[in-house]
């Protein structure tokens, strides 16, 4: 199955714990050996493989046993800057997020004779 944003969650958790659990047949390793290495309960690689919930740096050393964590890269990309956006911060790095700025009430210009 492919993993797309129409997805629920329960159906990506239940789908990446099926490519974890595949993963480590095509390896031929137990569930013991993996959580082993990994250094995770047996349990817990049991509950990622059924599809529930599970800490991220459980996934993360889960992953790195099963020699798949390069894929992480791709998980989510690297953003860099838009070339419109360096001319406009002449060089500048931006260190935050500013919210969208809502849309003025009144299309009219504010004239100094009028309270705010």
């Amino acid at each position: 199955m492919k993993i797309t944003g129409l997805l629920t969650d329960d159906a990506v958790l239940a789908e990446l714990g099926a490519r974890i659990a595949g993963r480590r047949v095509e390896l031929q390793l137990t569930q013991a050996a993996v959580a082993e290495q990994a250094g995770i309960a047996k349990r817990t690689l049991e509950r990622m493989e059924a599809g529930q919930t599970s800490q991220l740096g459980t996934l993360v050393r889960v992953l790195r046993v099963l020699d798949a964590a390069s894929g992480l890269d791709s998980l989510i990309p690297e953003s860099g800057p838009r070339p419109m956006d360096l001319l406009k911060q002449k060089g500048k790095v931006r260190q935050r997020a500013s919210g969208r700025r809502a849309e003025k009430e009144s299309a009219k210009p504010w004239r100094w004779d009028e309270k705010p």
